[in-house]
């Protein structure tokens, strides 16, 4: 069921590395309050299911860059677990369309064009939100309710992996820039890219093309945007 969340868990690779257990305060105290929200009849983005799609598509292991958003879409159905990435079959988000246009202004193609983004996911990126969760037509709704604590244990594990690219996008992504080792991974920051900021700093940041161009001098492998 969509909206069951007995069976919801980061996977054992990440719980492993982030040294959290299923009934860790990083996990249930979140869910709980979500399981509390569902009973309650409101709808949640997205499906929780769906909730830690970011590490059941990137693994701890695969990760060399991680790129912040802010909620999920708020939006019915659109939100699918990654950031800024939409169900496969829906139209193109928005704040997607301002990202697919940087990538082609900035490398000249684009490799990705669908409103889905585990093609990103799978090569390495971390989709994730600074909130996990959203409470449907509600934006910020779930901003206090203890996101945050996982968030920055996963930034401190990858703290440790080193030569992480660390991509913000907007004000609540920067509020995590001073947990990140900024003398061992590279942190790019700009406005976010919805249509309401992308003309006040996103447009022209050429994130894609630097974020690969660090890659390349640390012997990893670039991503295909």
């Amino acid at each position: 069921m969509k909206n069951n969340l007995s069976n919801i868990e980061l996977p054992k690779s990440w719980k492993m590395q982030l040294k959290i257990g299923s009934q860790d305060d990083l996990i249930s105290k979140p869910l709980n309050f979500i399981k509390d929200e569902l009973k309650k009849g409101k709808k949640i983005s997205p499906f929780p299911n769906e909730i830690f799609n970011a590490f059941n598509y990137c693994s701890f292991s695969n990760t060399k860059v991680v790129i912040f958003g802010q909620d999920p879409y708020f939006q019915v159905k659109v939100a699918n677990g990654l950031a800024f990435s939409g169900k496969k079959n829906s139209s193109i988000p928005a704040s997607l369309k301002n990202i697919y246009k940087e990538v082609k202004d900035d490398i000249g193609y684009l490799v990705n064009r669908d409103p889905c983004l585990k093609n990103w996911a799978k090569q390495g990126v971390l989709l994730l939100n600074s909130t996990l969760t959203v409470e449907v037509s509600k934006p910020g709704s779930h901003s206090n309710i203890g996101w945050n604590k996982l968030i920055e244990r996963v930034i401190s594990a990858l703290n440790k992996k080193k030569n992480i690219v660390f991509i913000l996008w907007g004000s609540h992504a920067k509020k995590y820039q001073g947990v990140i080792n900024s003398a061992d991974n590279l942190i790019l920051k700009s406005s976010h890219p919805s249509p309401l900021s992308a003309y006040r700093g996103f447009f022209g940041c050429r994130h894609f093309s630097k974020c690969n161009n660090y890659l390349k001098k640390n012997n990893i492998e670039e991503i295909n945007w």
